[in-house]
Order: C-alpha cells, then structure tokens, then sequence
C-alpha cells in the first residue's frame, strides 16, 4: 500500500503482485467523529510496501491512475499483515522510469533521481516489486518453457549432468575448482561432455537447462562468472545443418511464443526498455565464415580471419547481415580451429576451419555450437594439442571407442538470451541474483 493523507481525507494506492493496483480511500465520518479521525491518523502513518488487507466497498469514481480505472475502494476496515520499515532503499516509482526520462528530467527544477544498478541488485527484493523488473524474471521463466515445448516437440529428452567433475569441460575457458575430499574438483564450464555421452548411450536428442560456471575476470555487460545454460546434442545423419535447423526453429518458436503468448509481460518491460520484435527468417539464414570476412572487408574493417571475432565485429557484421538480410536472427558458421574447443570437428574441405557455428541475436553472440569429433584417434590428437590433460579426459575419449553416431549440438546462456532479447542495458538485470568478480552476495 501507499498512503497518501491530507485534511479529512486519505486514499491509498493497494497492489496485488506487480499488474494490478487499485485506488483505496477513506473519508471522516461526520456520525463518528473522534473514532473516524484515529483512524485516518493511524492510516496516514501507514509505512509504503506494508501487507494489508482491506474490507470495503466497492464503488464508480473518476480514477485514472491505477491499472483498475473508473472505480475505487471505500475504506471499512484494514488490518495489517506485515509493517514495512518506514524508509525504503528506493522508490519504486523512480526504479520505474526510463533513462530517456531521468534525463529529460534533469533539465528541469524537479529532476528524477536515478535507482544506480548495484543498489538494484543489493535490494532485489524491492526491486522486483516493480512491473518491469519483475516481468523481465517472467520472460526469463517464458522462455525456460517454450525452449521445452520446443525440444520435447521434436523428440528431444531432458537430461541432469554433473556440475562437479574431475577436469576441465572447455578448453580456453577459465575454470573454478574446490576441494572434492582428497581431490581437486571444477565446477562445471559446460555440460558438453556428458551431453555427448547421452548420445553414446543410443538417447539420440537430449537437452539441457542448468547452470554453468565461467571463472572470467570480465566486467562487461554481457559476461557473468554463473549463468544458466540451454544446451542440446543430437545424432545427425548428413550435416551439422540438421542440428542447426532445430537451434533456428526452437529460437523462432521462442521469440514468437513470447510475443504472443507473453504479451503482458513484453509490455511491461518495454515501458521502461523500449525494444521491438525480432525479424526472424522462416529457414536459418546462415552466412558461412568466408563470408562474413569478405562483408567485414568490404566494409573497411581490419579482421583476423584465423581469430575470433571481437564483440565489435560481431555487432558490425550484425548490421551488415541486417541490411542485407533483414533479419536480426542468424547463423555464422566454419569458424577457424584456433577459435573452437577440441571435440569440434574440422571441415572436410578446409581443415583449418570447423563444422561449428554461433547464432546472433542483435549483432551479438546467443549461441555456440559445432559438429563433435567422434573419432577417438582425432579425439585425442586434439585434445594434446590444445595442451589439456589427457588422463582427465580419458574417459570421454573411451566412450567414443564403442560406436558413436556422427552428432552436433548448441549451447545457449538463458540470461544472454533475455538481456538480448529484451534489450537492456545490462545482462545482470536479466538474472535474479547475478554472479561477477565483483558479486557474491546477496
């Protein structure tokens, strides 16, 4: 509730979760003078966010602002549930505005005040009691389910794979260990390995959702140390294509599914983040690596072509497929090999680039993903040369020496998915409690 009193007169603003408010008054009564008068004194000292509930009637008024319009709650009784403290962190209704606003504002005698992000994520609780923080954590939720739907429709099994392992999962990749009794364990990167297992056992398409943990001293916007990942492996029967058909149509089937499914909550974030449906192809547009470079140099941009992109080029490249394609949804595959873990599998006509691919959203990266090397002598050479143990990985190597179908896989980051999709400005406001070098707490 939040109260506001003046003379013989208080009304309060009541919200149930974060949709739905209604306009809440109370009037001195002229047959119960003394009585009516505590009352609206006690109701004028009503801290804002406390819990009550209020009995009354409800009758036709003139009330605007307030999701439930035109009428308004005549006050009886209201009891207290729970008592806020007098003295929020913030006010929801500055955590609310737009940053277009704030600035606008400023300009002004009466300028907002700007709710900074780490005090957001040090009072989350009070932070996702506004519609668009909160909406932003539905989505998330949305897009958990239509990535389900999606996969289960297409034959798909979910599986659960270890978090803590004996050695690394992704070479290149940054990794924390603890103590596992007399060994040293990592938290899991990825659940690479244990998906390709999956598929050793003759479970012919698995997905995944769980977390994964990147030790990455990064402080970008985009980058945190704990993520959620969206991962799924399948037999393939000719080409890596297949698999990429089924990235393209599960993500298709997300982004439209929150737009018309999810629409209430797409348009509570984007009172306060403008976005726009993403222009989504019916087949995967896909642009093979060689293409890209040559767009990149066309357009006067100074690549590498044997490293990987920087996020700079990524947007650029973005744009340049934007314009040409119309899309804001696509596939670049054929990755260079020094830019790919081990078990990706060279092409066969360049063995210096890779069946691997990544999909962008936006200009930027959502999605990693690669034919696997399922020869066990390849397997291995790989693994020596990228420098990781071998003896840790020795038993994944021997689950490829028994018949292993040729398959390919992806792995998405939820939260990267979100904050892209969404457009916001930050990737921690699309995670509940985020983790960075910076934040372990709350």
């Amino acid at each position: 509730a939040r109260v506001r009193a003046k003379g013989n007169s208080c009304f309060l603003v009541l919200r149930q979760g974060v949709y739905d408010t209604l306009q809440a008054c109370y009037f001195k009564d002229k047959e119960r003078p003394e009585a009516s008068k505590a009352f609206l004194k006690w109701l004028s000292g009503l801290a804002p966010e406390s819990i009550v509930d209020v009995c009354g009637v409800l009758q036709a008024a003139a009330v605007d602002s307030t999701s439930i319009r035109g009428a308004e709650l005549g006050i009886e009784r209201l009891f207290v549930i729970s008592r806020a403290e007098p003295q929020l962190p913030f006010q929801l209704d500055d955590a609310m505005r737009t940053e277009e606003e704030i600035v606008a504002s400023e300009a002004t005698d009466r300028p907002w005040s700007r709710v900074p992000q780490e005090q957001r994520l040090d009072h989350r609780w009070i932070d996702l009691r506004t519609a668009p923080s909160a909406s932003v954590l539905r989505v998330r939720s949305a897009v958990c389910q239509l990535f389900r739907e999606a996969l289960y429709a297409r034959g798909f099994v979910e599986i659960q794979t270890p978090k803590l392992i004996g050695g690394e999962s992704e070479g290149g990749a940054a990794v924390f260990t603890t103590e596992y009794f007399e060994q040293t364990a990592c938290l899991a990167q990825s659940p690479q390995l244990y998906k390709q297992a999956a598929i050793c056992g003759d479970m012919g398409r698995v997905f995944e959702v769980g977390p994964v943990f990147r030790k990455e001293k990064s402080h970008t916007r985009r980058h945190l140390c704990e993520f959620t990942g969206l991962d799924l492996e399948m037999e393939i029967k000719h080409h890596y294509n297949e698999a990429l058909d089924v990235v393209h149509a599960t993500l298709a089937h997300t982004f439209n599914g929150l737009e018309q499914r999810f629409a209430r909550e797409m348009a509570a974030v984007r009172t306060q983040y403008p976005s726009r449906p993403a222009r989504i192809s019916d087949q995967p547009c896909i642009v093979h690596w060689e293409e890209g470079m040559a767009m990149l140099k066309a357009a006067g941009a100074d690549v590498d072509e044997t490293a990987d992109l920087t996020t700079a080029l990524e947007r650029q490249l973005g744009e340049l497929v934007a314009a040409k394609h119309g899309v804001d949804l696509y596939i670049l595959d054929r990755f260079p090999a020094g830019a790919r873990p081990f078990y990706t599998m060279p092409c066969a006509d360049n063995p210096a680039l890779t069946n691997s691919y990544d999909v962008f959203l936006r200009g930027e990266e959502i999605c990693s993903g690669a034919q696997r090397v399922h020869v066990p002598e390849l397997l291995e050479q790989r693994i020596v040369a990228q420098g990781l143990p071998l003896d840790s990985l020795r038993w994944y190597v021997d689950a490829m020496r028994y018949g292993t179908p040729p398959h390919a896989g992806a792995g998405l980051g939820l939260d990267r998915v979100v904050f892209l999709y969404l457009a916001l400005d930050n990737v921690r406001k699309a995670t509940m409690f985020p983790r960075d070098p910076n934040r372990l707490t709350p």
